[in-house]
C-alpha cells in the first residue's frame, strides 16, 4: 500500500475544481485524501491499474 497522501498535497487538493463545486462537496479534505490516495496506488502500480481499468489498454 502507498504512503498517506501528505498534508499539504492533501490541502491543494481541497480547493474543489469548478466542477466539483457544481456538484458540491460535503468534506473537500476527505474527498481530497481518498482521490490522492487512489492516484498514488494507481502511479505505484500502473500494471495493476492497465488490467484494472477500461479507460487504458490492457
Amino acid at each position: 500500500m502507498s504512503e498517506p497522501a501528505d498534508e499539504a498535497r492533501i490541502e491543494r487538493r481541497a480547493d474543489l475544481l469548478p466542477e466539483e463545486v457544481s456538484a458540491g462537496s460535503d468534506d473537500p479534505h476527505d474527498q481530497a485524501e481518498a482521490i490522492l490516495e487512489e492516484s498514488d496506488e494507481r502511479t505505484d502500480d500502473p500494471e495493476g491499474t492497465r488490467h484494472e481499468s477500461t479507460q487504458t489498454p490492457g
